[in-house]
């Protein structure tokens, strides 16, 4: 099982940059750097609601499940 995070595609598809969101969503600008990686174990209900409403988007426009192989 994979969970692939496709927030950069969504950066780019809303002209935001990272730091922008980060700002507007408040975490660190390393933290989001780690999500936008797939880096992370987690992510907190509060904090994709947060960069949800910031790209305008729903959350299944960022995480995606691809089945393994």
């Amino acid at each position: 099982m994979a969970i692939v995070v496709n927030l950069d595609v969504m950066l780019a598809k809303r002209k935001i940059r990272g730091k922008e969101l980060a700002t507007a969503v408040g975490i660190t600008e390393q933290n989001l750097s780690l999500l936008r990686t797939g880096k992370v174990k987690g992510v907190r209900f509060a904090t994709l609601e947060l960069i949800c409403k910031v790209l305008d988007c729903q959350p299944g426009d960022i995480l995606e499940y691809m089945e393994d192989e």
